[in-house]
């Protein structure tokens, strides 16, 4: 095979990284990432609301900067041999257009609007809307949302739209299609001059916004019309096919040709959500759960089609055939926060230094502020790794932002109890990590209860690489190995692969998965001697789960 490479471009919550990958060995030449300045300084954001938005801006501006960085470092006039760019993005991260298929917030208009802006997945301001929509299908006799999972949440498609339009008039007049953040990105390197051209992934579609073959695509406008009058005729200016991330939605416009320094020959693949394509980077297999572990969780599993036949599996966030690969059903689930729990944690104890002393002009003082932040949950993770648990130390429910799977509810809360007065820091955050262990088993353990085996667990992303306590943690709840795969940009990696096959390098992406993948460096066993504490630990969990659920009903 003759040199060549693809570019994987993976936006993510706080930042959007690229890297260039050699299609012969999957070797990364270079890599670039690029933080949101808008997003850092917590612009058009307000997490007591839930309302978390990101500006186009941002997006446009960090694909520029990365790829053109990686170029630069990656040196020996490799432009040439660029032969597809592939994208991957949170999700569902969805935005108003106008007719040219425009983000409404890069018009002088709604430039400061957040209602203009995407909707990013963490966004719960729309579970009222959620509800209503759960509500009304359950009038209908054809199941709408038996794809995904029988209960639609407020982190998705439909629910944002609606409350964006409930809430914003001009936003909603300026409105002509809504789409996905995933989908907006090829179509902008493609040079798309009308919002019909922007080409659907499945995966979006299927995932989120309740495309199916067996409805024919989207439900029909009553159902939409009946869950708001303000929806009727919406899905005639969105979408009636979808796209595999293995097919191409076009060629590199001459516009951005320029402007990144490449040629027009390179092929842009059709998007996807991070986590589909980091399942595809980090080597998902057939019944082995694929665990993204980051801010928060997104778990995939894929099987064979004629193995899942007509199984459904409630409470999980969806089932698409060639969501993940094509050929194959792909199942998501995850959980709301992971990494975030641990985050907000810390942030809790950092109170008193953001607060009592950060306004210090003291040199040495701010010096002391970043080590300690920069420190602590590598300090606690250490500590806590440490503690024996026995079956009445603390515990908690890591709900903290709502719940994601099993049986979607965001406006659910977390828990922690059995404090007492020798509950320190560590002992504490052990309760959060075991929380967030104990979320992830109830995802296994619904899958397997549905009729749908968990064979083996895949761990990728920042805190599968970064705690060595937490992964082990994991292992033991779920009394089943996890591997760690190698690459440290797997969703970067997966949009590789895609980019790979859409280019025809390879002619199916799990051909891809085998010449660009860079396998698992470390495999956590369960420890036997605490796999019986976490089973009785466990029910413990699932008990104060059902009384927090309690709790939180008006």
């Amino acid at each position: 095979m003759s040199a060549s490479y693809v570019i994987g471009v993976d936006f993510g919550t706080d930042s959007v990284r690229s890297i260039i990958v050699d299609t012969r060995n999957g070797n990364e030449i270079a890599a670039s990432v690029f933080y949101y300045p808008r997003w850092k300084d917590g612009l058009y954001c307000n997490p007591s609301q839930s309302r978390f938005r990101q500006h186009p801006q941002d997006y446009i501006d960090g694909l520029e900067f990365t790829i053109r960085q990686c170029l630069q470092l990656a040196g020996n006039n490799i432009a040439p041999y660029i032969k597809a760019i592939s994208v991957d993005t949170t999700g569902s991260t969805p935005v108003a257009v106008d007719e040219t298929g425009t983000p409404l917030a890069l018009l002088p208009a709604f430039k400061d609007n957040p209602n203009a802006m995407f909707v990013l997945w963490k966004d719960h301001t729309a579970i009222a809307e959620a509800a209503r929509i759960n509500s009304v299908a359950a009038t209908f006799p054809e199941n709408y949302l038996r794809y995904v999972g029988g209960i639609y949440s407020s982190e998705w498609f439909w629910a944002k739209l609606l409350h964006i339009w409930r809430v914003d008039e001009a936003v909603r007049n300026a409105t002509y299609s809504w789409v996905e953040h995933c989908d907006w990105i090829p179509f902008l390197l493609t040079g798309g001059k009308h919002a019909s051209q922007i080409r659907r992934g499945v995966c979006a579609a299927g995932h989120k916004a309740l495309y199916a073959e067996a409805f024919g695509g989207l439900p029909p406008d009553n159902f939409f019309t009946a869950i708001d009058p303000l929806l009727k005729g919406v899905t005639k200016r969105l979408f009636n096919e979808t796209f595999t991330s293995s097919e191409a939605a076009g060629n590199l416009s001459a516009a951005w040709a320029e402007r990144l320094g490449l040629n027009t020959g390179v092929v842009i693949g059709i998007g996807a959500f991070d986590a589909h394509m980091g399942a595809v980077g980090g080597q998902i297999e057939p019944y082995h759960l694929s665990k993204v572990m980051g801010t928060s969780t997104c778990d995939m599993l894929v099987a064979p089609l004629d193995e899942v036949k007509d199984t459904l599996v409630k409470g999980i966030c969806g089932q698409v055939p060639g969501s993940v690969i094509p050929g194959m059903m792909g199942m998501e689930a995850g959980q709301s926060a992971f990494g975030d729990a641990y985050a907000w944690f810390s942030n809790v104890l950092s109170w008193p230094l953001q607060n009592l002393f950060q306004q210090s002009s003291n040199p040495e003082i701010a010096a002391l502020i970043k080590e300690a932040n920069a420190k602590m949950i590598a300090e606690l993770s250490r500590q806590a790794a440490a503690i024996v648990p026995d079956e009445n130390s603390e515990w908690g429910i890591d709900w903290l932002n709502g719940r994601r799977t099993p049986d979607a509810d965001q406006s659910l809360k977390g828990t922690l109890t059995g404090l007492n007065l020798a509950s320190d820091a560590p002992r504490i955050f052990r309760a959060v990590a075991e929380a967030t262990c104990f979320g992830a088993k109830a995802i296994v353990e619904r899958f397997e209860r549905e009729g749908v085996p968990v064979k083996g667990l895949i761990g990728i992303g920042g805190v599968a690489k970064k705690s060595p306590f937490i992964m082990q943690m994991m292992a033991d709840v779920m009394n089943m190995p996890i591997r760690i795969h190698r690459s440290e940009q797997t969703c970067a990696l997966g949009a590789a692969m895609f980019g790979a096959t859409a280019a025809g390098i390879f002619p199916k992406v799990e051909d891809a998965m085998q010449a660009m993948g860079q396998g698992f460096e470390t495999v956590y066993t369960p420890d036997q001697q605490r796999t019986g504490l976490y089973e009785d630990r466990y029910r413990k969990y699932k008990a104060l789960g059902a009384f927090t659920a309690n709790l939180n009903i008006d």
